[in-house]
């Protein structure tokens, strides 16, 4: 009997370990990480280019919510592999720090909770969740050195295609860099119309999308990056409309509630890009 006993305490110790292990991560998490979120909510709240940034990790949770029947299939088996990926995050985030690099810290704090994950469920729980997951680094905002080489290929890229287009509707137009050049109006592709921002954007919604309407990884990621080029294109068709409408019709969008409300259009007609590629998605999943 006292044998029998010992077990039996054992197993009602179980439950109260993994509370005392779920609380220590979470307590570890905020200690480490909760001045990387308030410096991540900054950055969202101070710029346009990644308010996005708000909706991601509402939108992960929602995700995660969503394959609860998924995850409630799947029987929870930790594993120590996570043990070293967490404490390998908070080095990166120890370094970080020193460098003052935030975009590492960001990274190492998605890594922290992928180590998590498999310490805590497993790497059952974690391929279940893995898209998720992954999903969480797009609230990290592009670090400034990367924004700053993508963005001027990006500026030149939109400004050849809208000249090329306006050509071949007979407009006189004449290109000086980044410049645009009309008969009655210059127009500058300054640094806001890259399209970086439309790209990141893009990729948030394709992945959104790709989660809910596709069921298989390929596809889902397939529609993710299908983000990159209908943002070039929404973007190069954007500039587009302002130079037809300002030549033919004399009015400038270029600001104002008319600027504002291109914007809309255009972004619906992103989305009805996404639906087109969806849907062909959605058939290639019949023979995978």
């Amino acid at each position: 009997m006292g044998r029998l006993g010992d077990q039996i305490g054992v197993i009602r110790q179980i439950p109260r370990i993994q509370t005392i292990t779920w609380l220590a991560f979470v307590a570890g998490f905020a200690v480490v990480y909760f001045p990387v979120l308030a410096l991540l909510v900054s950055a969202w709240y101070g710029s346009d280019d990644f308010s996005y940034g708000f909706a991601i990790i509402p939108i992960f949770l929602y995700m995660v919510w969503n394959e609860r029947n998924r995850l409630a299939a799947i029987t929870p088996a930790g594993s120590w592999v996570g043990l070293p990926v967490v404490v390998g995050s908070i080095a990166a985030h120890l370094f970080a720090q020193i460098g003052e690099i935030l975009t590492l810290s960001s990274v190492s704090m998605v890594i922290f909770i992928w180590g998590c994950v498999i310490f805590l469920f497993g790497f059952g729980v974690f391929r279940a969740c893995l898209y998720p997951l992954t999903f969480l680094f797009l609230m990290i905002p592009v670090p400034s050195q990367m924004y700053a080489s993508l963005t001027l290929p990006l500026q030149l890229l939109v400004t050849r295609a809208t000249v090329v287009l306006t050509s071949l509707v007979g407009i006189p137009v004449f290109r000086e860099g980044n410049v645009i050049n009309l008969t009655e109006r210059t127009l500058q592709v300054v640094q806001a119309c890259s399209g970086l921002r439309s790209i990141m954007t893009m990729l948030t919604l394709g992945a959104v999308i790709g989660f809910f309407t596709l069921r298989s990884p390929c596809t889902r990621w397939g529609l993710l990056l299908a983000g990159i080029p209908i943002a070039i294109v929404i973007n190069i068709l954007r500039l587009f409309i302002m130079v037809i409408v300002f030549q033919f019709i004399g009015i400038d969008l270029t600001e104002g509630p008319l600027h504002t409300l291109l914007g809309l259009s255009v972004f619906m007609v992103a989305l009805s890009f996404f639906i087109l590629v969806q849907r062909g998605l959605a058939r290639c999943e019949k023979y995978l």
